[in-house]
C-alpha cells in the first residue's frame, strides 16, 4: 500500500505545483496565463515561475504529515526534488 501512497502524494505535489504556478499568475500577472507564460519561454524566467509555483507544496505536505500520512507526504517531498532537478536541467541546458 505505500507504493500507492507515495504516488498518490507524489501527483497531489505535482498538482499543487501546477495549482501555484496558475495561482501566481492570476494574481500577480497582468496578462493571461497562455501570454505569460509564452513570455516566460520567450524571457526564460520559466524556472523561476515554476520554483514559485512549488511553494504551494507546503500546503499538502504540512496537511499529510498532520493527518500521519506520511508516504503521501513523501511522494509530496519526491514530486518537489524531481521539480527542482527538473529546473536545473532546464537551466543547464537553455
Amino acid at each position: 500500500m505505500s507504493k500507492q501512497d507515495l504516488f498518490i502524494g507524489f501527483l497531489v505535489g505535482l498538482a499543487a505545483n501546477i495549482g501555484g504556478v496558475f495561482l501566481y499568475i492570476s494574481i500577480f500577472s497582468e496578462m493571461n496565463i497562455d501570454d505569460t507564460l509564452a513570455d516566460a519561454v520567450k524571457n526564460e524566467y520559466l524556472g523561476k515561475l515554476i520554483a514559485l509555483g512549488a511553494i504551494l507544496n507546503f500546503l499538502p505536505f504540512f496537511v499529510f504529515l498532520n493527518k500521519n500520512q506520511h508516504y503521501h507526504a513523501r511522494g509530496v517531498l519526491l514530486a518537489t526534488i524531481c521539480i527542482a532537478v527538473a529546473i536545473a536541467v532546464y537551466k543547464i541546458v537553455s
